[in-house]
């Protein structure tokens, strides 16, 4: 199977989210990918919301998530979380547009660090997540296996 579309850290990632039915559901928008970067958007629905008016601590957790995803898979291999930490400094409403960047701190041959800030429309801070990945090897499931 020959693959005439470049193998960029974009493509990785657009090809990935195409296949992922929670990003979907998140209804995650894709503003910028790079090699351990990615910015993403979100709009917070009626269905995010907890009992208290205020959207879901877990659907901002899978939105920073989702972002950290994005930002360290662009190489094309599975890379999958180790261990992560989040603070909640300011609550998500209904209606808010929220856009999560992740971005890499630092890496070895098997681990990365990264960084994932979620701001609302008014730039307020919304979630601080932290994550450490796993670098696996193995390619992802959008690819063809290499002969």
């Amino acid at each position: 199977m020959e693959n005439s579309t470049p193998l960029t850290a974009e493509n990785n990632i657009r090809a990935l989210a195409h296949i992922d039915p929670f990003s979907s559901w998140l209804q995650v928008q894709l503003l910028k990918i790079e090699p351990g970067f990615s910015r993403i958007s979100m709009v917070v629905r009626d269905e995010m919301m907890n009992g208290f008016g205020i959207a879901h601590g877990g659907v901002t957790f899978a939105m920073a998530d989702t972002a950290f995803g994005y930002a360290s898979n662009g190489e094309g291999t599975i890379t999958v979380a180790l261990d992560v930490s989040i603070s909640f400094p300011h609550p998500a409403y209904k209606g808010d547009v929220l856009i999560a960047e992740a971005r890499r701190l630092s890496e070895t041959r098997k681990t990365g660090l990264y960084l994932v800030e979620i701001t609302n429309q008014q730039q307020q801070l919304i979630a601080v997540f932290k994550g450490t990945c796993y670098k696996t090897g193995k390619p992802h499931p959008t690819h063809p296996p290499t002969e």
